[in-house]
């Protein structure tokens, strides 16, 4: 028998805590792991205490039509990536790895082709993470150095009106 490799042991478990996620578009699901220990998860859903969009069965992006990757401001939901890293303290992210997992809220399937948001990138950023793994379906991810964003993201610096 062949086991999982351990990326994709990583990636199976964020495709899991997405199925958590409140979000009526996409759910994501979001580890941090250093040193073969999961230091912690996440996955989008509105601020604690307050009701989520599965809750209210409706999306305001969804109703204003707002395009994936814009406008995140209007969005009732705090980031997968974004609530892995308030769950964890800074000295166990340092030289961590984070994966993640979006998929679909309706077939459950995996959304290929997703990244973080420019915002959960800075946050990446700030918190030491080393390297980002998403998942692009069952088999197959994308590996993301986070030095690659500090050094070559021009969504970063706010010039492309994201």
């Amino acid at each position: 028998m062949e086991r999982v490799s351990k990326h994709n042991y990583y990636l199976d478990i964020a495709q899991t805590v997405s199925e958590r996620s409140t979000c009526l578009r996409r759910r994501f699901g979001a580890i941090i792991v250093k040193n073969d220990v999961i230091i912690s998860t996440g996955y989008n859903g509105a601020p604690r205490g307050r009701e989520n969009c599965s809750d209210l069965g409706t999306c305001y992006r969804e109703q204003l039509k707002i395009p994936r990757g814009q406008r995140y401001e209007l969005c009732r939901s705090v980031h997968s990536e974004a609530n892995a890293i308030i769950a964890a303290a800074r000295e166990n992210m340092l030289g961590a790895s984070l994966y993640m997992c979006c998929t679909s809220p309706v077939t459950g399937e995996v959304l290929p082709s997703t990244n973080s948001c420019m915002m959960c990138k800075k946050l990446i950023i700030n918190a030491g993470i080393s390297t980002v793994y998403i998942r692009d379906d069952a088999e197959n991810y994308r590996v993301i150095p986070v030095s690659d964003w500090v050094q070559n993201d021009d969504s970063l610096s706010g010039e492309l009106g994201y």
